[in-house]
């Protein structure tokens, strides 16, 4: 029995730091409105969404920074709720992500208890409602900024903390036929965001939970020798062909270690007339296979069927996991974070 659904990566161009948010907002509709004429029935959208990737930036200004953050319901918030208006006349469901702090004022958060994180939610037409939230685990970067005027900075980990609801499956209904849902139960997605994808524990917590569709959004810098640690001699095309390597590389060998499919969405271009950001958005199966990719950047979608019933001979023989795995030799992956190195054979 086929459970085809068709999945659209809605990657999204240039957003710079003075654009109008309202205008930023009807490029996401454009998108969206693009990626249901073509029949899909979910819409990704990239990391923070809504703004230009603002953690390149040091803030010295409560206010300023908060400009960039949404407060409570995003799917009933004044600036943000028309994509999900829109996104009910569709009947699309939706994985968006955006910067969240968790009180009114970006001011008061330390104070009241509040935090900040970078963070995603599903929202399902069918129910008009949030399935799922997922707030971004793996920090990338620096708390400080360098010190060379000209590098360019990820200061994550100064604006937000860890994600703290984990890494949870959920199983989204309204996608696939009844008698599909009977036989199957409804489909199980995934959430991550753009540095998760290169974490392999990640992806195997969804995986353990069965997943069938892990979808990824992000921001990923073309040059930024700085971040990388590579040679800053390094052209601005090695750099970019090697960050689109490494980010296809992700999606499609822990898509194929998992028997899942993955669907990553990209917002891209020049940003500020300064910060590249690499394109990339791509769709993959469960044997690591690229179905659908967008090389070029700009306000693109692209589309793809996707059977999830061919996770299923990966799930029931090379990674079968109640078969295969051996927990009692995978210690350290929790027991451990930095390196601890054997002792070296000179050592006296």
């Amino acid at each position: 029995m086929s459970r085809t659904i068709n999945i659209a990566a809605c990657q999204v161009g240039t957003v710079n730091r003075w654009d109008d948010r309202k205008a930023t907002l009807a490029r996401l509709i454009t998108l969206l409105e693009d990626a249901s004429t073509r029949g899909a029935r979910v819409a990704l959208f990239p990391e923070t969404t809504f703004t230009t990737f603002f953690p390149r930036y040091l803030f010295t200004s409560d206010a300023d920074l908060d400009t960039f953050f949404e407060h409570g319901d995003i799917t009933t918030a004044p600036q943000t709720r028309a994509l999900f208006d829109r996104a009910r006349d569709l009947h699309i469901d939706i994985c968006i992500g955006f910067a969240e702090a968790t009180t009114p004022d970006l001011a008061k958060s330390t104070q009241e208890g509040g935090q900040c994180y970078n963070t995603c939610i599903y929202w399902s037409a069918h129910t008009d409602s949030v399935l799922s939230k997922y707030r971004k685990i793996h920090l990338p970067g620096d708390f400080d900024p360098f010190p060379n005027p000209d590098a360019t900075n990820q200061l994550e980990k100064r604006y937000f903390q860890p994600g703290n609801l984990g890494f949870n499956a959920f199983r989204v209904p309204g996608l696939v036929s009844e008698a599909e849902a009977r036989e199957h139960g409804d489909p199980i997605f995934g959430m991550m965001i753009c540095n998760d994808r290169r974490w392999a524990e990640a992806w195997r917590e969804l995986g353990l939970q069965g997943v069938e569709v892990v979808l990824c959004g992000y921001n990923t810098n073309g040059f930024a020798p700085e971040m990388w640690g590579t040679p800053k001699d390094q052209s601005f095309e090695e750099a970019y062909a090697n960050a689109m390597f490494w980010h296809k590389l992700s999606m499609q060998g822990h898509g194929y270690t998992n028997s899942c499919f993955s669907v990553s969405a990209a917002r891209c271009g020049l940003d500020d007339g300064k910060y590249s950001l690499i394109a990339g958005s791509c769709v993959t199966d469960p044997e690591g296979k690229v179905m659908g990719t967008l090389d070029e950047e700009g306000d693109k979608v692209v589309c793809c069927e996707v059977d999830l019933e061919k996770c299923r001979a990966g799930k029931k023989r090379t990674f079968d996991f109640g078969r295969h795995r051996r927990v009692e030799a995978y210690g350290r992956i929790t027991g451990q974070t930095g390196v601890v190195e054997p002792p070296r054979l000179d050592a006296k």
